[in-house]
């Protein structure tokens, strides 16, 4: 259960028109959104940044949600793990890389380009601080626009796992 209470959209009658923004842009009204939907000015905010990292990118989508599930994993984030898998297989991660993700630098599976974004994701997460070197291995598979949308996908997602973790919000359990 989360910590704070669901915002209800028939309970709600002035989100309504945030709460329509949130449908069409998303599709439905995850859990995590009705945390965020306690402060509307902050879910407007985490709906801008994240539809502009996810829909308006460059990067491609298979390195985003590489480096997506990467953080999901290293952070312990369950709901934002499991979320983002459908999203995955949709953008060609193959089952046996999802698989390989735990232990990704000794698996056979993943290009230079993917084991690039899968280090940048683990030393961003992990040390903040990136070694020169490590940069200047992303750097070889990525334009400054991507590098930028890279980094803010990681650095966005750690936010996601770490409200998600702090508020207690997890992935429903079937019964």
């Amino acid at each position: 259960m989360a910590r704070v209470a669901f915002i209800e959209e028939q309970d709600h009658p002035e989100l309504v028109p945030l709460i329509a923004r949130i449908k069409a842009e998303r599709g439905k009204v995850i859990d995590l959104y009705k945390v965020l939907l306690n402060s509307p000015a902050v879910m407007e905010g985490w709906l801008a940044f994240f539809t502009a990292i996810r829909q308006k990118s460059k990067l491609g989508g298979r390195f985003r949600e590489l480096a997506i599930l990467r953080v999901a994993i290293v952070n312990r984030a369950e709901f934002e793990y499991q979320a983002h898998l459908p999203f995955a297989l949709e953008e060609g991660v193959r089952a046996e890389q999802i698989a390989a993700l735990e232990t990704w630098q000794i698996a056979s599976v993943f290009d230079a380009a993917e084991r690039a974004v899968l280090a940048y994701s683990d030393s961003m997460t992990r040390e903040i601080q990136v070694p020169d070197a490590l940069f200047a291995q992303v750097q070889q598979h990525f334009d400054a626009q991507e590098l930028v949308e890279l980094t803010a996908t990681i650095a966005g997602y750690n936010l996601v796992s770490r409200f998600l973790e702090a508020m207690q919000v997890h992935p429903q359990r079937p019964g």
